[in-house]
């Protein structure tokens, strides 16, 4: 199987055209070609018709192509109606994607009323129990026949009415039936979103696209690579467009970088029709996080058609390599590496965590700064180091198998590119030495800004890091010292390969939330942030499934109006807890198994 034509080369992935709406008055067409389409949410509540038409026309403003609004209820489908005539009446034309969830009935109203309707698999047909339960063959046919009998309805509505639909698979969400038969997996949520397809299909209903959305961008990448390589296994006719997203990113630099490492890393692949960055915060700003991050892909990719025209010598050389795959890329494993001594006692590579290691100049700045007892600390300076610069492009010998390597600066090649040729070229020699990851290539003449290195930087070394390639990383595209130091070890701790700080799995706002998510994300984070390698996760409904915490040690999450339920893992432990009292009890919670320490006095 493969999900992409090249590890090495750009080339976008050909889908089918989904047309969402009348692309005559407003309307988008997505896949086919067309440019990647952004998108958003509101996050009031549905009912409210003049907030949620203000917070449509707010993001319209800055860019938004297509607006999502959550319909939980049959009633609050029914007032899509009043909200898609003001928008029309006021000249907006945007589509409107009505989010569906556990109501068949709901689905069926918002269908008459918008361009786009979103079902989630895991939950559109079935109810979660957390029940054990083997399935013969029998049963299972038996419970096809069940969903198909309530999705069907809506697929002929969709038909009829000329609408398009998101089939959004997500991580936390999967049915009993499919985490029996094939686990809590990327390989269960593709399968649980091609049973829905092919009764699309049956229907003769193709103006759909797929999604794969996990809080966890390795399982989000892995799940993404399988769904396209399944679909090109099914036939060349199951070329349906892609939305990409990682859900519950959270806020700020962590959310920014989470859904740099995710979606960025698909982009350079050439998948992905259309976007979305989920922040906790105002939906508008996750345009310019879109904008942005699309900005990045020709920086950070070699097209394929381009790269077969180039008549240098380093780019022939490239082409003619033919490299191996240096990665599995549907089944993630760290690249084995033998243990090697690093300065100043630091291990790299083997079963050793990945080191951050910055320049002599970075280290300049940050060292009269850093405390003994400082988590956030370079690891090794680069001037420093025993480190073999390698141009992959060209043929190479090692004679030591614990020798540190790096791509050389100046290769002409894209980063990752570069970096996987590395990777693919040791391979074949027989060679598994450690790999340094850089971020650039040599510095710029002209600083980036501080968004532009931190979206550049999680693309390239969060995508390798996704691939299982790299031992220890240097950032050199932020100009500021400590603020490069910080991003390295942030993108470590959202690629899932350190953790040296809490993690939060915030999901944004919408209207099913119960709260409000960015007062009560920053009241939980004043009370637990010090708490170095605890997870806590931050939902404003369950909507996403109790499954999205999985990895969580704690969870806050709304269980009715100005009411907290609180999570252990996957398990509700506490219910219905007043809101006022709910960031205390989650920090009893926490004392209780054992993972509360007090912060240090500042």
């Amino acid at each position: 199987m493969s999900y992409c034509d090249s590890p090495y080369l750009h080339h976008r992935r050909k889908t089918r055209e989904v047309v969402v709406g009348d692309p005559a008055r407003g309307g988008v067409i997505i896949g086919g070609g067309h440019p990647v389409v952004v998108q958003s949410m509101i996050t009031c509540d549905t009912m409210d018709t003049a907030a949620s038409v203000q917070q449509t026309l707010d993001l319209v403003a800055v860019g938004c192509q297509i607006v999502r609004i959550t319909a939980p209820t049959v009633k609050d489908a029914a007032n899509l109606k009043n909200i898609v005539a003001d928008l029309r009446a006021r000249g907006c034309q945007v589509p409107i994607v009505a989010d569906i969830h556990f109501k068949p009935e709901a689905a069926m109203e918002a269908a008459k009323w918008v361009e786009m309707v979103r079902v989630n698999p895991g939950n559109y047909a079935d109810s979660k129990k957390f029940a054990i339960k083997e399935y013969t063959d029998e049963q299972y046919a038996a419970e096809l026949k069940r969903i198909e009998e309530k999705f069907t309805p809506l697929v002929k509505l969709c038909q009829q009415l000329g609408r398009a639909m998101r089939i959004g698979t997500n991580h936390g969400s999967l049915s009993d039936r499919i985490m029996n038969r094939f686990g809590d997996t990327p390989l269960g949520m593709v399968e649980s979103a091609l049973e829905f397809a092919r009764i699309a299909r049956a229907n003769n209903f193709h103006n759909f696209k797929f999604s794969m959305k996990s809080s966890n961008p390795k399982v989000m990448i892995e799940g993404y690579r399988l769904l396209v390589a399944r679909l090109a296994e099914l036939g060349p006719d199951w070329n349906y467009p892609i939305h990409l997203g990682v859900t519950e990113a959270g806020e700020g630099e962590d959310g920014r970088i989470k859904s740099a490492i995710g979606i960025g890393s698909l982009l350079c692949d050439g998948l992905g029709d259309t976007i979305r960055v989920s922040l906790t915060e105002d939906s508008p700003n996750e345009i310019a996080v879109c904008r942005d991050l699309l900005a990045q892909v020709p920086r950070l990719t070699i097209d394929r058609e381009a790269a077969k025209d180039a008549k240098s010598e380093t780019s022939q050389s490239f082409l003619a390599s033919a490299a191996p795959w240096p990665f599995d890329p549907f089944a993630f494993s760290r690249r084995p590496t033998p243990e090697i001594d690093l300065e100043g006692g630091v291990k790299c590579g083997g079963e050793q965590t990945v080191r951050v290691i910055v320049t002599r100049a970075t280290w300049d700045k940050v060292a009269p700064k850093i405390r003994p007892k400082d988590d956030v600390k370079p690891e090794g300076i680069y001037e420093d180091l025993n480190v073999y610069e390698i141009d992959p492009t060209r043929d190479f010998e090692i004679n030591c198998k614990t020798q540190l390597v790096t791509v050389k600066d100046g290769v002409e090649l894209p980063v990752i590119t570069a970096f996987r040729l590395l990777a693919a070229r040791l391979k074949r020699l027989g060679c598994n030495n450690p790999i340094l990851l850089k971020d650039c290539l040599g510095f710029t003449p002209t600083p980036l800004e501080p968004k532009i290195a931190l979206l550049r930087a999680s693309v390239v070394i969060g995508s390798l890091l996704a691939d299982g390639i790299g031992d220890a990383i240097l950032v050199r595209g932020e100009a500021g010292g400590g603020q490069s130091l910080r991003l390295a070890y942030n993108i470590l701790q959202a690629a899932g390969c350190r953790s040296f700080k809490t993690d939060y799995v915030a999901c944004p706002s919408c209207g099913r939330t119960l709260f409000n998510l960015q007062t009560v994300t920053a009241r939980i984070k004043a009370r637990t942030d010090h708490l170095k390698g605890v997870k806590i996760a931050i939902m404003g409904c369950i909507v996403n499934g109790p499954g999205e915490m999985a990895d969580a040690d704690f969870g806050y999450v709304g269980g009715a109006p100005g009411k907290i339920n609180l999570y252990v893992g996957k398990q509700a432990i506490k219910f219905n807890i007043p809101e006022a009292e709910a960031v205390d009890r989650l920090v009893d919670l926490i004392k209780e198994h054992s993972k509360w320490v007090e912060p240090e006095a500042a």
